[in-house]
């Protein structure tokens, strides 16, 4: 009996020794590898949001936007996700114009088609919340043709980018590689 309650004075000590020893550290976890990112612009009054994944180049200058290149192995090529991960986002509270194309209030996905990458086309698309490889063409709210130019110095991360330039005008910029393409935005 003794025994007994000698081992089980042990055993409820050691418990108590355990409980209070600090939780052995866990490992960070490692950045993912396109990180989530946020473009907002308030223009004319109307917010604009744009919610996206951001690869990066990672040492592949030169074999991103080729006919061969990393976008042309996505199925939706040569309609690019532009973002990586979800479909990227696109979020207006009111009614705005993004070049000659009306864009009503509400959520839409992004796209470029860079079958000519040096003169990529803005797709503003219907469809919402799906992954960045599932498109849909006859969800297409419609096309805009881009200002293509390129970056004075490489882009390592995709870059969204919303500019209020005032009186009801703005723009929306994607920046990667060694590609830029720009739209104007204006508000109603």
């Amino acid at each position: 009996m003794k025994r007994l309650l000698a081992c089980t004075g042990l055993l409820m000590a050691a418990v108590t020794l355990c409980a209070q020893a600090p939780a052995p550290a866990s490992t960070p976890k490692a950045p993912p590898a396109s990180p989530p990112q946020t473009a907002t612009a308030s223009i004319g009054g109307k917010n604009l949001t744009i919610t996206y994944s951001s690869p990066g180049v990672k040492g592949r200058e030169g074999r991103l936007f080729t006919k061969d290149g990393q976008i042309s192995k996505d199925p939706t090529y040569p309609v690019w996700r532009a973002g990586a991960n979800n479909a990227t986002k696109f979020t207006v509270d009111g009614d705005i114009h993004i070049g000659d194309l009306a864009v009503a209030k509400g959520d839409y996905t992004l796209y470029v088609d860079v079958t000519d990458p040096d003169n990529w086309t803005l797709i503003v698309n219907k469809q919402t919340g799906q992954w960045g490889t599932k498109y849909d063409k006859a969800q297409d709210l419609g096309r805009v043709p881009m200002t293509t130019t390129k970056p004075t110095a490489l882009v390592e991360n995709l870059t969204y980018t919303l500019v209020d330039n005032g009186g009801g005008k703005g723009s929306l910029t994607l920046a990667w590689e060694d590609k830029s393409g720009s739209v104007a935005i204006s508000a109603e």
